[in-house]
Parts: C-alpha cells; structure tokens; sequence
C-alpha cells in the first residue's frame, strides 16, 4: 500500500512540477476549513434536519419502545408465562426487524441527500475560487493538502469564505 501511496505521489510530483514552473502567480486554498466556516453550512443542517425530522424521530420512538419491551422482559420476566415470553419475543423481533429497515433507509437517504448539498456548495465554492483567480490573476490554485509549503499571503481560504459570505 505504501508502495502505490509513494509512487502515486511521485507522479503527482512529476506532472504538477512543470505546471507549477510555468505558472508565475500561485494561490492555496485549505478547502476544509473553507467549508467549516461556510455561513451556508447552517442553513443546509437546518434544511437536512427539517427535512428529516419526523423520521428521526419516528425511529427514536421505535427505539424506545424496543428499550421498554427489553427493560419489561427483564423486569417481570420471571413472572409471564411462557406464551406471554414467546409473544413478546416476537413482537420484539418485528419491532427490531422494522427498525433496522426504517434506521437503513434514512441513513442512505440523509446521506445521499447530504451528498447533495454539499455538492451544490462545492459549486458555489468553486465559482468562488474562479473569480478570485480572475480577479487577482492566479495562474494555478492549488488545494493545502497538495501543497507541503506554502507563504501565507498565497493562502486564498480567508477571500474565498468572504465571498460566499457575502452572496
């Protein structure tokens, strides 16, 4: 694994070294931290959590009354009969089953939806990053993460979140 990590890397060296050769102006842009402190970050959890809420709170009621059939089982256990322990065996096992397929199914669907979202931020970011470029005649942008060094004053992270601040 280290060996493909390293030789990637060194491929990854050899084609961005011209690049970045030829290049005169050169920006960063730490583009996690960039999401961190998107103002727009708020408004999608807010949406997401809107949108999701009443199944969230649809499984945690499941959930619940699992927690309350087990903690009953053990309670009084000793005191039902054998059809009363089959009984709620079963009705445990139904309510487990739906819970499992219901807890899935929101799960992949508020990921796919939080795919979504973040993909529509990472436009906005992008076009963000575009204009900065324009504007300040960035020959080449890099992502931090790409970068082992890199002056202070070439980091655009700051100017990106300003512009989607704004707008």
């Amino acid at each position: 694994m280290k060996k493909i990590f390293n030789r990637a890397m060194t491929v990854l060296v050899l084609i961005a070294a011209p690049i970045a050769a030829h290049a005169e102006k050169i920006a960063v842009v730490d583009m996690q931290s960039v999401f961190q402190q998107l103002p727009q970050r708020e408004q999608v959890s807010k949406t997401l959590k809107a949108e999701f809420g009443d199944r969230v709170a649809n499984v945690q009621k499941m959930q619940e009354e699992l927690r309350g059939m087990l903690e009953k089982q053990q309670r009084d256990g000793a005191l039902m009969s054998k059809s009363q322990k089959t009984e709620m065996v079963r009705k445990m096992e139904s309510i487990k089953s739906k819970l499992q397929l219901k807890g899935k199914a929101l799960d992949e669907d508020m990921r796919r939806r939080q795919g979504e979202e973040q993909n529509k931020l990472l436009a906005k970011v992008q076009k963000a990053i575009n204009a900065i470029a324009l504007k300040e005649n960035y020959d080449l942008v890099l992502q931090r993460g790409a970068v082992i060094y890199v002056k202070p004053t070439s980091d655009i992270s700051a100017k990106v979140v300003k512009a989607l601040s704004k707008g």
